[in-house]
């Protein structure tokens, strides 16, 4: 009778093995005060930070998406991590939460050790970006379920806020200035257009793009933007009524969620903020409507916060000196009954 092993059947234990020892490495970077043991128990233990009269925990969960599919066709997966991280940190940064561990999860066809301890890079540089700790993931060999190559790569993060400092976005009022910091370009939404879109006209990912001053595949794969930092600093110095992390939907979906009240809008101005080149390309490859432009991506602004309108310029300064770009970009008004929670001019 013919023997089986788990590797006859295509999972490598010994792979597995390689794999840990490389990712403990960049794990240990990403090392800060509240973490209790390293990699590899059974679970990762963070102690709470002190200084919290009632400390809040925020969490969130997301993944790459599509957008690992331009790092196989491009081979490059040392930052694709660092979208991962993103993903999650700028999600709860909304809140106010300031990020302190994160943890991921990897579904791999064939485990290579070498590229999985490149994505674990990527991920231990986004922790870095962002000031929290990798405490913890899963790397899942599944050769039955992805292809040869191929990957999943979705992430976890915890941060915690002053209860009552949680931004909830129902101190915003009539008359509060929306403020834009730009993005690093297409961050990681929209790839499944975008892909349609190459494919549709024959461009391939290797292809230089005179307008980009690049392949088309190395500026899609320009990591997203981490602005936790950024957001440490302005509440810090400055009341925030709102923040909003620009994903999936564009603005059209993200700007109004830092809205609590129903009878406010946002009136936003698309010409007030630089849109990058890539932009203009996806619309013009796919005669692509302006306005699914902008329910589909970030169109050049990453992130946007809500803030008086006295203080608007203190704020953008601010913002400025942690090296970010921002620009006025709207106001809040009156919204009637029936009325849109976003307009765009």
């Amino acid at each position: 009778m013919e023997k089986w092993t788990y590797e006859k059947a295509g999972v490598s234990v010994e792979a597995g093995y390689d794999a840990v020892k490389r990712m403990k490495a960049h794990a240990a970077r990403t090392r800060i005060p509240g973490v209790l043991e390293g990699l590899g128990s059974f679970g990762g233990l963070f102690e709470l930070p002190k200084g919290y009269d009632e400390p809040v925990l925020v969490s969130g969960t997301d993944s790459v998406g599509s957008k690992v599919q331009i790092a196989f066709e491009m081979d490059i997966h040392n930052t694709i991590g660092i979208d991962c991280v993103a993903m999650c940190v700028n999600d709860i940064i909304c809140m106010g939460a300031k990020p302190l561990f994160f943890l991921d999860y990897i579904g791999i066809g064939g485990l290579d050790p070498e590229k999985a301890e490149l994505i674990v890079q990527g991920v231990s540089e986004g922790c870095i970006q962002s000031g929290c700790a990798l405490i913890g993931g899963e790397t899942c060999e599944m050769p039955d379920i992805y292809k040869p190559g191929e990957y999943d790569l979705v992430g976890f993060a915890v941060g915690v806020a002053e209860k009552s400092n949680i931004v909830t976005g129902k101190e915003i009022a009539e008359g509060d200035t929306i403020i834009g910091v730009a993005s690093s370009g297409m961050h990681s939404n929209g790839f499944t257009l975008v892909r349609k879109l190459a494919e549709h006209n024959a461009i391939s990912y290797d292809q230089h793009i005179d307008e980009l001053g690049a392949t088309l595949g190395k500026t899609l794969l320009t990591p997203t933007k981490l602005y936790a930092k950024m957001v440490e600093k302005l509440m810090s110095k400055h009341e925030i009524k709102g923040m909003a992390n620009i994903t999936g939907g564009g603005w059209v979906e993200n700007i109004p969620r830092m809205l609590a009240a129903d009878d406010l809008k946002i009136r936003a101005s698309k010409e007030n903020a630089p849109v990058p080149q890539i932009f203009g390309l996806i619309q013009k490859w796919g005669n692509v409507d302006e306005i699914e432009m902008y329910s589909t991506f970030n169109m050049g602004i990453g992130f946007t916060l809500c803030v008086e309108t006295d203080d608007a310029e203190a704020v953008v300064e601010t913002i400025k000196s942690t090296g970010e770009q921002a620009y006025s970009i709207g106001i809040v008004e009156k919204r009637a009954k029936g009325e849109r929670d976003i307009v765009i001019v």
